[in-house]
């Protein structure tokens, strides 16, 4: 599928839905290709973790979370 930049700006999700379909979409600007949307792979999505999942699991003063967020304010008052 080929779309203008003008395309893009006013039926943004008819772009984004054919590319859910799987279909690739070609940008052009002043008739000259200049971007290329494509579908994610959906192996990539599913596989995909986020480093900041568990990033503190291994702490263990952290293990009564009231008491050590307590702690942290008692600091505070005055």
């Amino acid at each position: 599928m080929q779309a203008t930049s003008k395309d893009l700006r006013f039926h943004t999700k008819e772009i984004l839905d054919a590319a859910m379909r799987g279909e690739e979409v070609i940008i052009t600007f002043h008739g000259k290709p200049y971007a290329k949307i494509v579908p994610i792979a959906k192996s990539s999505q599913e596989n995909k973790q986020n480093d900041f999942c568990g990033m503190w699991k291994d702490r263990t003063d952290m293990d009564d979370v009231e008491g050590y967020v307590r702690n942290l304010r008692k600091r505070r008052s005055f």
